[in-house]
């Protein structure tokens, strides 16, 4: 992780802390399993930062989609060229995020363990001032709810151009006839699962938009920390190792159902990701104040019945395909 030259002006104990730091992110920021556990296992020790659990939540379900790629179905529906692309859109999205979020929580942590705030640290990671900020102003406040809507609004801001916008991803993926088809039958779910067996979640549309993904994340949060909800997935994630694969939840089903994706580092390498200094987003975009009003879920949340109907429809699209090309 590239430091900023001001590094000589801090004292020597915050210049070990701004190397340790980075190092510690390195070390965690090496695939979609050991960002997953980086992000729970934050949790466990500081339960009031609840984005960290949500992100811990959203990468799982980030490495079953890249574990879709290769599992029994979609490599009869997708070629091996999108399928990589694909999953390196979800990797390089994840891997930003993480980049970007860790020292953040790290911060807060070795704040709270010297009993004095230390994100003014924030610049040496290129963290935006907007979520240095919003950690001041938790230190002060202890606005739980705040926080995590600043966490939501930064990282939506943070990929939108070196992933959403890119190049690359952003023709090739994110416009491409595959993603709007995904986008308008909802088979892109963000999925919060229990012990029981019972999902809940809520269909990702509108991916491109910014303003679309704050509002999915803030809606996400409500359902994930929903009083009578949060501790069955809570109890999930803590009896749940990650492997990437759909049998993570899907082992629980009332019903018998077979593994259809495998483990995500039998069938993907860790991918070195090239570090370029990423600009803070807050610089050449304003906040929207709207950014921070608190969504409302008119939809169903329990998914057990959509998650069924929507495996069939998808079986039946790749099955139909695969007949009419006999």
């Amino acid at each position: 992780m590239e430091q900023s030259p001001t590094l000589q002006n801090l004292t020597e104990p915050e210049r070990k802390l701004v190397k340790k730091i980075a190092v510690l992110t390195n070390k965690w920021n090496k695939d979609n399993i050991s960002r997953t556990k980086a992000y729970e296992y934050f949790f466990s020790v500081h339960p009031n930062i609840k984005w960290s659990f949500l992100a811990g939540m959203v990468s799982r379900n980030a490495g079953w989609n890249m574990c879709d790629l290769e599992g029994a179905w979609f490599p009869k529906l997708i070629s091996r060229n999108y399928r990589h692309s694909l999953f390196m859109t979800y990797e390089r999205a994840n891997w930003v995020i993480f980049h970007d979020a860790f020292p953040q929580l790290l911060l807060y942590h070795y704040s709270t363990k010297y009993g004095m705030p230390l994100f003014h640290l924030s610049r040496h990671f290129s963290i935006s001032r907007f979520s240095e900020n919003e950690w001041t102003a938790f230190w002060q406040s202890g606005d739980e709810t705040r926080l995590l809507h600043a966490l939501i609004i930064n990282e939506q801001n943070v990929i939108e151009e070196p992933v959403i916008r890119h190049h690359y991803y952003n023709p090739f993926i994110f416009h491409s006839l595959l993603f709007e088809l995904q986008d308008w039958m909802h088979f892109s779910t963000v999925l919060f699962p229990m012990c029981s067996g019972d999902i809940y979640g809520h269909s990702v549309s509108h991916f491109r938009s910014v303003d679309a993904r704050i509002d999915l994340g803030k809606k996400l949060s409500m359902i994930l920390f929903q009083e009578d909800l949060f501790p069955f997935f809570y109890e999930f994630a803590r009896q749940t190792e990650p492997t990437g694969s759909r049998h993570d939840y899907e082992q629980y089903f009332p019903y018998k159902k077979w593994r259809e994706t495998p483990f995500l580092r039998m069938v993907y390498p860790i991918i070195s990701h090239s570090v370029h200094q990423l600009d803070q987003w807050d610089k050449k975009k304003e906040i929207n104040s709207q950014w921070f009003t608190m969504p409302s879920l008119t939809e169903e949340i329990k998914l057990n019945d959509w998650y069924r109907k929507k495996q069939k429809q998808l079986h039946f699209i790749i099955g139909a395909r695969d007949f009419f090309r006999q």
